[in-house]
């Protein structure tokens, strides 16, 4: 039997099944790829609403990081909500230490759908300066990418460019926050180059939408460990984006 590919994802649990690790694990099994997870925070949720989140310790995520790694050849790393800095450092740490992680798709969880704030200005800053050297990909929302910028995006090519050049590595802006119809995600690779992709805004309730920025960054993911790369990041991410959900 032919072994598949294995792709880890570290985030935190959602207690409604709609996002986060639960999302992420759905989505590797639906592509054909072994979910493996190491859990950041437990959540209490809904769509609407965060009602409490209990951090996993630190002691039980890096354990949880390296008895992964000690036994799996991951393929790809997809991280989401990585709750303060503290947490994030460990992350850091593990894969600083294990280099052969595959690709590195970061989500940049910060806000909640229904606006709650997940990450402080000191995991922001832990997160761009011990995270994000190792990345493949960043998949910021437009919310998301005006605190990377420390303003509004207002051009997006120009913005997702800026990305590139402040953290080297490729750039996702998605538009699902962004007014109209139709939704544009731009993608600027680590060179410089750019692909809009272009998808109808789906009329979904907070149901639907809840998770859909999890569920897309993973199924980059798990293009990304059964191509290899092979395909070219603008090709996997179109073809991600025409698996998911178009509303990000």
């Amino acid at each position: 039997m032919e072994q598949r590919p294995v792709c880890l994802s570290i985030g935190g649990s959602d207690s409604c099944g709609g996002a986060g690790i639960q999302a992420d694990l759905r989505i590797f099994s639906e592509l054909g790829v072994t979910g493996c997870s190491a859990i950041t925070a437990l959540t209490a949720q809904n769509p609407g609403q965060i009602t409490r989140i209990e951090p996993v310790s630190l002691a039980q995520l890096d354990a949880e990081l390296h008895t992964v790694f000690d036994y799996y050849d991951v393929a790809a790393v997809k991280t989401g909500m990585l709750l303060d800095a503290e947490h994030i450092a460990v992350v850091a740490a593990a894969l600083q230490q294990r280099q052969k992680h595959g690709a590195l798709i970061i989500d940049p969880v910060m806000l909640a759908s229904s606006g709650r704030r997940l990450l402080d200005a000191p995991a922001v800053e832990t997160l761009v300066k011990a995270l994000l050297p190792m990345a493949t990909l960043l998949t910021p929302n437009l919310d998301e990418a005006a605190v990377l910028l420390g303003r509004p995006v207002s051009d997006a090519p120009a913005d997702c460019r800026k990305l590139v050049e402040m953290f080297g590595c490729a750039v996702l802006l998605k538009g699902g926050h962004g007014a109209g119809d139709t939704l544009i995600d731009v993608l600027c690779e680590s060179d410089g180059s750019l692909t809009s992709i272009e998808h109808p805004r789906l009329d979904w309730n907070k149901s639907k939408a809840h998770g859909s920025g999890c569920r897309l960054a993973a199924a980059i993911a798990a293009l990304l460990a059964q191509n290899n790369g092979s395909d070219g990041l603008a090709d996997t991410v179109k073809q991600a984006v025409g698996i998911c959900s178009p509303l990000q």
